[in-house]
């Protein structure tokens, strides 16, 4: 890359680390670090929701489709999420909400503890963290692959430089750092969308090519399903980016939960799940137009490095960088922070009793050290990301497979339709699709679909069939139901109280 490339990128570095330090003073306690203390404007969520949702992944693994099969990538991958995040915003997004306001709760996990008891809650704590770390890997890894294709840089600096830089400012300013640099990184990316799609257009001939390309493209590039990518396969993705993008992946349930109020929780999934129908298409109309101006590519998933260095000139080449950056340290950032928040306040209070005492300033320095000891581990891990199967399998083969089990007795665990299925439910659910997916990774031979689909359904069946058939409803989880699903006059939802007094029995 040229020197003017490399000065954009320090910039870029060098303000995400301003914004950690200026948010440093608005942390006073654990809940200011975890969930804002409650403060954050609906726009504010909406963009941060949205921002931690996808990575350089994207500029990847999901680039290499778009090259090979063409727009089937946008209806699974994000119109799902879309779909997905419009859902939860009347269903999940109000609840998340009502646990921080109503119930004190502070870790996506927290509730669960007096949904289902401790066992069920670390089960699902352990596991999930598990699984993050190396979904977060396969992020590092994906943005090392591509700094190393733009300027020759070894993978694992790559992955040093992005990881202390992430770290430092989540780190210091919380998940109010984690929002602020997410607008800070949505305008530069916007930015650099722009001006990729405006050079694009002049390789294609003018304006005209955001519609004429498509008939120059092959056949299957049209088609929102394909051999591989079938029907199926789109509506479990469905299902699955519902649970995921509605507090499967706890750091989103972190933003609902950082809203002042319910109305303005449901606002900011609504901006969320418009710009994920939306702004996908903007950002990899370049990878869908690549086939016509870059064909027979060896390594597709080196295909925007490529279109980025060729067509753009210096300056710019370090502006779209900081694009494709911002997006892996928008997700990485919000994901350390939804882990700490579940490992300080889920997990190590049931290991330690002395954490359990712990001050508000203890707390927040556990928080920042666990959230340091975090980040430095998906890291050392990273490094094995391509010994792991690279970076489209660790997120659809392992993560996506993987995240019904864990997720579901979260989710519908909120729900009223749920309320009979209690601990026994969570467990074998839990249990059963995990079991289910090691059948179909490990023993049977299935396709991609099925590999995915699996779990989930496995889950879902044991979760709702053990619900109807050995009910475990108590006055305690009806009570916890009616606090989080009912609205009030005001809905403020700003002051934490208890749950108190018995809800009859439907």
């Amino acid at each position: 890359m040229h020197g003017l490339d490399w000065a954009v990128m320090v910039a870029y570095f060098g303000v995400m680390v301003l914004i950690g330090w200026w948010s440093h003073r608005r942390v006073g306690d654990v809940k200011d670090f975890f969930t804002a203390g409650g403060r954050m404007p609906w726009w504010l969520t909406g963009i941060s929701h949205h921002m931690s949702g996808y990575s350089a992944v994207l500029f990847v693994a999901y680039a290499s489709v778009a090259y090979t099969a063409g727009i089937t990538v946008y209806f699974w991958a994000f119109a799902t999420i879309g779909i997905g995040v419009g859902i939860g915003s009347l269903v999940f997004a109000p609840r998340w909400n009502r646990l921080r306001s109503r119930i004190g709760v502070a870790s996506p996990l927290e509730y669960l503890a007096k949904r289902y008891g401790v066992p069920t809650q670390q089960a699902l704590a352990w596991s999930g963290s598990a699984l993050k770390v190396f979904d977060i890997a396969s992020k590092w890894f994906a943005v090392a692959t591509l700094l190393h294709v733009f300027a020759g840089v070894d993978y694992n600096v790559g992955i040093l430089v992005t990881g202390l830089v992430t770290l430092f400012y989540c780190t210091v300013g919380g998940l109010w750092a984690d929002a602020l640099t997410e607008l800070g990184q949505f305008i530069i990316q916007a930015v650099a969308a722009i001006v990729m799609i405006v050079v694009v257009l002049g390789k294609l001939g003018g304006i005209d090519g955001l519609w004429t390309m498509w008939g120059d493209l092959p056949a299957g590039h049209r088609h929102p399903t394909t051999p591989t990518y079938t029907t199926v396969f789109l509506m479990v993705y469905l299902l699955v980016k519902t649970l995921e993008y509605n507090g499967g992946m706890w750091n989103l349930a972190q933003r609902y939960m950082a809203a002042p109020s319910t109305h303005e929780a449901r606002r900011g999934a609504m901006l969320s799940s418009l710009l994920y129908l939306f702004w996908p298409m903007v950002l990899m109309f370049p990878m869908f137009a690549a086939p016509l101006l870059l064909p027979d590519l060896d390594k597709p998933e080196n295909v925007y490095a490529v279109m980025t260095t060729e067509f753009l000139p210096p300056g710019l080449i370090g502006l779209v960088l900081a694009g494709i950056f911002s997006h892996t340290m928008a997700m990485v950032s919000s994901d350390a922070n939804a882990i700490s928040a579940v490992i300080t306040r889920d997990m190590i209070p049931v290991m330690s009793r002395k954490a359990r005492a712990w001050t508000d300033s203890q707390g927040l320095t556990a928080a920042r050290v666990t959230t340091v000891l975090f980040v430095l581990l998906t890291m050392a891990v990273a490094t094995q990301a391509e010994n792991l199967g690279g970076v489209l399998k660790i997120v659809v083969n392992w993560v996506a497979a993987l995240m019904g089990p864990i997720s579901i007795p979260l989710l519908l665990g909120m729900l009223p339709w749920f309320r009979r299925c209690g601990a026994r439910a969570a467990l074998t659910s839990w249990a059963g699709g995990l079991i289910a997916y090691a059948l179909v990774y490990y023993v049977w031979d299935v396709s991609q679909t099925w590999l995915i689909a699996t779990p989930v359904l496995v889950s879902l069946t044991l979760y709702t069939g053990l619900g109807l058939l050995a009910s475990e409803r108590t006055d305690a989880v009806d009570d916890l139901l009616t606090a989080i699903g009912e609205a009030d006059d005001k809905e403020e939802g700003t002051t934490p109280q208890d749950v108190r007094g018995t809800t009859a029995r439907v």
